[in-house]
């Protein structure tokens, strides 16, 4: 009788999957990164109300918002270079089109994605400390740049921490959707793993555990910088 599992299979190609997880974690790290600055500058436009820049920041939100990841890394993948081909042909720019990576629209399209999920997160835990200690800033003679670095945001990272944690893990797992447009991932080499014997089965159950066994370690980190974070809490409080 067949086995249900073939172990041997399962065995083998662990070390040709684990060889494409610095792309998972160099998409999910370069994305992450970018994503932290275009959401806190979208949550303080929209937190001190900036002209024209608050309807924009609220329509990029609502739009990122309301379509699915796929779409948009479409939307990059092909109108990114629709709109530089325009740009070359009619106002004589110089740009290599065809050089540009696919990985570069990979990071493009989830920078904006994350980013709009994460301003959301930004606005609330700035909005949730409380008015007054920007108010004692200023009187002390700070700026109101100084007061929110030093007083308002590192209070801000502690109440978002958790939100923050549950979106890079997201964002590990969303980075499966990056071979829909040839870039080589867990998930893509898991496709051409399985596509060489059609043993797609046992292929799928070992990327599931390795994307779990990673999302499990950035579980503890996140933890631990909890952790941390609330020590720092209760010690400003003291």
């Amino acid at each position: 009788m067949k086995p249900l599992f073939d172990f041997q299979f399962m065995i083998a190609i662990i070390p040709d999957v684990l060889q494409v997880v610095p792309v998972t974690l160099n998409i999910t790290a370069v994305s992450m990164v970018l994503a932290l600055f275009v959401g806190l500058t979208t949550a303080l436009v929209r937190i001190y109300r900036v002209p024209l820049a608050k309807q924009l920041a609220a329509l990029y939100i609502s739009f990122t918002r309301g379509t699915p990841l796929l779409v948009q890394i479409y939307l990059a993948y092909y109108g990114i270079p629709k709109v530089l081909e325009y740009l070359q042909l009619n106002y004589g720019w110089n740009l290599n089109v065809n050089g540009i990576p696919a990985i570069v629209f990979i990071y493009f399209a989830f920078t904006l994605n994350v980013g709009a999920y994460l301003s959301e997160t930004i606005r609330a835990s700035i909005e949730a400390i409380d008015k007054g200690q920007m108010e004692a800033a200023l009187s002390i003679g700070m700026t109101r740049l100084q007061g929110m670095r030093r007083i308002i945001l590192p209070q801000a990272v502690a109440i978002a921490l958790p939100s923050f944690g549950n979106t890079f893990i997201s964002l590990i797992k969303d980075t499966s959707l990056a071979f829909m447009i040839s870039v080589v991932e867990m998930m893509g080499q898991a496709k051409i793993l399985g596509a060489r014997g059609l043993q797609f089965f046992e292929v799928y159950i070992v990327v599931a555990l390795i994307y779990w066994g990673i999302c499990i370690l950035v579980e503890r980190v996140v933890a631990v910088l909890e952790t941390r974070a609330k020590r720092f809490e209760g010690a400003k409080t003291a």
